[in-house]
Parts: structure tokens; sequence; C-alpha cells
């Protein structure tokens, strides 16, 4: 299966769990919006290689044989910051467990993860202001940071899939390459601009415009 083919069929699953979410308060306005949830996800998934894109689609397919929902468990787990009272009754005790070395190993590469994009909101503050807040404690029942989100899709992915996300970071960052930089360049071209300058800089003449 080409890369190409692999990452179709990884958004097709995950927008079908996606349809199959419950959330607080009902159905979120997003899970309507397909063009755009194709758009976020084949922008992270295009910076993957494609053994761990394989090794993630076949999660899924796990996942789906085995009657569990990948995307609904990352939502749940995102609730331990931003509604913890709830997750804590409603919704960790449905949750598979994690180890000690589990959670350290997903937080080395959420520690790393972070770094890089703090980095890029700094370099492109325009398009930084359009992303989500970054760090868990800017949590709040209707705000979720960029730390808190990553930590539960890591917390979704196989161990197999978490060592081979594991090895690309480092990967990553041996090359001196920004991840969260990466994939936000993947998003700007699926909307059409050239590169991340010119995202930004269109960015700017856009808030320029509102502020008069």
């Amino acid at each position: 299966m080409s890369t190409r083919q692999t990452i179709k069929s990884i958004i097709e699953r995950e927008w079908d769990q996606f349809q199959h979410t419950n959330n607080e308060g009902g159905r979120a306005s997003c899970q309507g919006n397909r063009p755009m949830f194709e758009v976020m996800r084949a922008s992270q998934f295009a910076a993957w290689p494609q053994e761990l894109l394989t090794s993630y689609l076949a999660d899924l397919r796990e996942a789906d044989a085995g009657g569990r929902n990948l995307v609904t468990e990352k939502y749940a787990r995102m609730m331990a910051s931003t509604a913890p009272e709830i997750y804590a009754r409603d919704l960790e005790p449905h949750l598979p467990r994690l180890s000690e070395a589990r959670i350290a190993q997903q937080e080395r590469i959420i520690k790393r993860q972070l770094a890089w994009a703090h980095e890029f909101a700094d370099r492109y503050p325009a398009l930084g202001a359009g992303m989500r807040v970054l760090d868990t404690a800017e949590d709040s029942e209707t705000t979720t940071s960029f730390e808190t989100y990553l930590r539960g899709e890591l917390a979704t992915y196989s161990q197999r899939t978490l060592d081979l996300y594991e090895r690309f970071v480092r990967e990553c960052e041996r090359r001196q390459e920004n991840l969260t930089e990466q994939i936000i360049a993947n998003t700007v071209r699926l909307g059409g601009y050239t590169n991340l300058d010119e995202a930004e800089a269109a960015q700017r003449r856009a808030k320029a415009r509102m502020s008069r």
C-alpha cells in the first residue's frame, strides 16, 4: 500500500470512529466538518514515515475488530485535565491502564514536541496564534491545549506504534527538524499557500484588516 493510500485508510477509519464518539453536551460541530478533519489529519500523517503509518493503521484495524474506539479514548483521556472529576468518576475506570514506564515514555515525547510547538509559535506568531493554546496549564472546560491533546493521542497508540513514533521524534531531533513546523507547513500547503512565510504574511494582513 502506498503512503497516500495508507493515509487515506487511516483517515477513513478515524473519521468513522469520530462519528461514533459521544461528547458531553451533544454532538460537536467539528464532527460534521469532514473536509477540515481530513486536512488536519492528513497534515500530521504526511510527516510520518511509512512504517509508522502502517503500524498505526494496524492499531485502528485491531481496535475496530475488538470493539474499541481509539478516538473516543483519546478525547476521554484529555478530560483528565479539562474535566478531572468526570474523568475520575466516569471514564478512567473504563480505559486501558498505562504503566509507569509507558507514561514516562509518552512524557519524553511530549516534552520534545511541546518545545517544538513553542519554537514554532515564536518564529511564526500569526500562525501560532491560530493554533491551540500550547500548555496543559492553560486547559479549561472549553479549551484543550496542544500538550493535553498530544497526551491523549499518544495514550491510544499500541506499544509497537509508540516505539516507532518515539524513534521518529528522535530522528527529527537528530536532523534538527521541527515536527510542528513540518505539520503546519503541510496544513498551509493544503490551504493553498506556497510555504509558511506566505501563510504567515497572509495571516498578518488579515489581522491588520480586522484591527482597523
